[in-house]
């Protein structure tokens, strides 16, 4: 299994309109339905702030390998352009 952590940083103000855009466009929704995707959940920081947290769970690297292909992975590298300043990602496999 292989986890990811990713970690947004959105623009000053952007987090919640960034993360509206992605469940109205159905993205989080396509993403858990991908054949050997075990979790897709985002999670917003207790303090607040402009983070916001995605933690993802692929049963392996073909699976992980394959979501990058999808049209909905695509857009939501669209959307990160408009709402995020930088993404920070850390990979464990278990």
């Amino acid at each position: 299994m292989i986890v990811l952590n990713v970690t947004y940083r959105c623009k000053p103000g952007m987090r919640d309109a960034y993360l509206a855009r992605i469940v109205s466009e159905g993205i989080d929704a396509a993403c858990r339905k991908e054949d050997g995707n075990m979790q897709y959940a985002y999670f917003l920081p207790f303090a607040g702030g402009d983070d916001l947290l995605l933690v993802e769970k692929w049963r392996d690297a073909e699976a992980l390998k394959a979501h990058g292909t999808q049209p909905h992975y695509l857009r939501l590298g669209a959307l990160k352009a408009e709402y995020v300043n930088e993404t920070a990602i850390e990979r464990f496999e278990a």
